[in-house]
């Protein structure tokens, strides 16, 4: 059963909401007000959209128990009575999925680290591949992407790199990308065709906003250096490459990807804030995490989530049991999303059941 006084509640907030930015606040509380407008406007429409199948159903009903109803028109209404009532249930899943808590990040741009684990060279070609792989999907999501800092395998590939997505709601879709990811294959560098395993860590964080992690100058030691590339040979001749040291925290990031010093070091920013604001949530969101028991995988990185076997050209996700054999397609991108949104539905599914028997 659908809470029908929080249903009632919410649509009057939205129809206040809606005035209240009707009658011109001021600036910062416009912006408030809006998005909190967009927030409730997807679920008012579920709720208006299952209220008004309601009221369908009961007049349907109502003609069906006429004396007077019989034959074909018994069967239309009956047909149109089982209709309303498959579409009252995906209604009523969707509300009770749109009136789960959120987690507040889940709308933000989040900034996507490769690192090579175990495998040498091989894992320095597989970093590259996943993150040519999360390039693509973001490409096919309409989100843009920017390399914030590499370092690169001596063969090819990286020994780690930071990707910054951004657009709406990108947490949401890549959070559960967060683990060590094994690739099964034969090494370009293997002459006797022997399968090697090695692996890749990837971290998703969300991007914070200056409004959502305050860092004071005082608390950062910057550095500045010569970048250099694969091997260590000299890719520019200036100090612009940049390194800053989060003193309280100990949390310390390094840019060298652009030429621009001030570039780099707004990088180096972006990044800093994206694992303070990681660090905050984790000290002080308890409820997110008692919920993460009863999401799909912990979030800890050190969690092998996901195999990736070439000579078998399958993936499987080992926290949800899934397999697919279009391995190619998904380490391209293409059908990376196969993936992804197997694992926010099931994600989906469990904080429903979680939220049903608490209830």
């Amino acid at each position: 059963m659908l809470p029908l006084d929080r249903l009632d509640a919410l649509l009057r907030r939205r129809d206040f909401v809606e005035a209240e930015l009707a009658s011109g606040p001021d600036a910062d509380a416009y912006v408030a007000l809006a998005r909190e407008l967009a927030e409730l406007d997807p679920v008012a429409a579920l709720i208006r959209e299952w209220q008004g199948a309601q009221d369908e159903l009961k007049g349907v009903e109502a003609i069906i128990a006429e004396p007077a109803m019989a034959g074909e028109m018994a069967e239309m209404a009956e047909e149109e009575r089982k209709t309303l009532l498959e579409r009252l249930g995906e209604l009523e899943t969707a509300i009770k999925l749109a009136l789960l808590p959120k987690d507040a990040a889940d709308e933000k741009s989040a900034i996507l680290e490769v690192r090579a684990g175990t495998g040498g060279d091989e894992a320095s070609l597989f970093a590259g591949d996943l993150l040519r792989m999360y390039m693509r999907y973001a490409d096919l999501q309409g989100w843009k992407t920017e390399i914030l800092s590499e370092s690169e395998g001596t063969m090819g590939g990286y020994k780690e790199v930071a990707l910054a997505i951004r657009g709406k709601g990108v947490f949401a879709k890549l959070k559960f990308e967060s683990g060590v990811h094994r690739v099964q294959r034969v090494p370009v560098t293997e002459a006797g065709g022997r399968i090697h395993t090695s692996a890749a860590t990837v971290a998703v964080l969300p991007e914070a906003e200056e409004v959502d992690i305050a860092i004071e100058e005082k608390d950062l030691k910057v550095d500045v250096f010569r970048a250099s590339g694969a091997g260590g040979q000299h890719v520019n001749t200036t100090d612009s490459a940049v390194r800053i040291t989060h003193l309280p925290t100990g949390i310390a990031v390094a840019v060298q990807a652009e030429r621009s010093q001030h570039k780099n070091r707004a990088q180096a920013m972006a990044m800093l804030r994206a694992r303070l604001y990681e660090a905050e949530r984790e000290r002080v969101d308890s409820a997110r995490a008692a919920d993460r028991r009863d999401q799909v995988g912990s979030g800890d990185r050190s969690e092998r989530i996901r195999t990736y076997n070439f000579p078998q050209g399958r993936l499987t996700d080992h926290r949800i049991g899934l397999t697919l054999y279009k391995l190619d397609q998904i380490i391209a991108g293409d059908a990376l999303n196969e993936v992804i949104d197997a694992l926010v539905t099931e994600n989906q599914a469990r904080l429903l059941a979680a939220s049903e028997a608490r209830a």
